[in-house]
C-alpha cells in the first residue's frame, strides 16, 4: 500500500484527510515540523503532505532541509498561504504541487495520484518487471502468465523493490517501511523474506538483478 506522511497541526483537518485516504494509503500523522522532518528523512514514504504554518519548524524550512539532504520524495504543500510569492517560494524550495486551503478532499486525492504516477509509485493496478507481472488490486503475481504465491510481506517486499529500482534500500529502511518502527520482530526478518522471494522467483530477471550490498541492504537493477 502507498505510504503517505501527513504533516499538519490542525487536528480536525489531519483526521479528515486520514479518514478519507484510509482505503487508498497508509497515512502517518505528525503535527509539528521537527517530527515531520524526522519522519520524512526515514525514506519510507512515497509522498509527503506538508502544511506551512507548523509549530517547532515551519513547512518551508522542513522542505528546504529535506531537499538539501537529497530527498526526492514528492511533496504536496497544502496551506492557507495563497499569495503568488508563497507559492513561488515553495516551488523554488522543491515542492511538487501546491494546494490552497480550504480544498476538496477529492481534489487532494487526484493530485496525490497524479504525483505518484509521475514518480512511478502508482501505476493504476499493475506493475511489471521482466517476465513478472503484479496486480496490485488482487495482490497476485504472475511469471510468464503462471501464478506464483507470494503471501503477505513477501508480496509487499516485491512491490517495494519494483517501485524503487536502481535505488539502494538499506535493511533498516525496508524494515521500517514493511514492519514498522514498533514491530516486535527484529531487522533480521528482512533477510529471511528476501531469501523467500528469491527462491520463489528463481530464474527470473528479478532474482538475477537483485543485489545484496554487504552490511547495507539491497539494490534492484533495471531489467534488461
Amino acid at each position: 500500500m502507498i505510504k503517505i506522511l501527513l504533516v499538519e497541526d490542525d487536528l480536525g483537518l489531519s483526521n479528515s484527510v486520514f479518514d478519507f485516504l484510509d482505503d487508498f494509503a497508509d497515512v502517518m500523522q505528525v503535527f509539528d515540523g521537527e517530527e515531520g522532518l524526522y519522519e520524512a528523512e526515514s525514506g519510507v514514504y512515497d509522498l509527503i503532505l506538508l502544511d506551512l504554518m507548523l509549530p517547532e519548524k515551519d513547512g518551508f524550512q522542513v522542505l528546504k532541509e529535506l531537499r538539501e539532504k537529497g530527498s526526492t520524495t514528492p511533496v504536496l504543500i497544502m496551506t492557507a498561504k495563497e499569495s503568488l510569492n508563497d507559492k513561488g517560494h515553495g516551488f523554488e524550495l522543491g515542492a511538487d504541487d501546491y494546494l490552497t486551503k480550504p480544498f476538496y478532499l477529492e481534489e487532494l486525492k487526484m493530485r496525490i495520484q497524479a504525483l505518484l504516477k509521475r514518480s512511478g509509485k502508482f501505476n493504476e493496478n499493475t506493475l511489471s518487471y521482466g517476465d513478472i507481472r503484479i496486480n496490485l488490486a488482487t495482490n497476485t503475481t504472475l511469471i510468464k502468465d503462471n501464478p506464483v504465491e507470494l503471501l503477505g510481506k513477501e508480496f509487499d517486499l516485491l512491490v517495494y523493490f519494483l517501485q524503487n529500482q536502481n535505488v539502494i534500500l538499506p535493511k533498516t529502511q525496508i524494515f521500517d517501511r514493511l514492519w514498522g518502527f514498533d514491530s516486535d520482530t527484529t531487522i533480521s526478518v528482512v533477510e529471511v523474506y528476501v531469501s523467500k522471494i528469491r527462491k520463489k522467483l528463481k530464474g527470473t530477471a528479478f532474482a538475477n538483478n537483485l543485489h545484496t550490498l554487504r552490511s547495507v541492504g539491497y539494490i534492484l537493477k533495471d531489467a534488461e
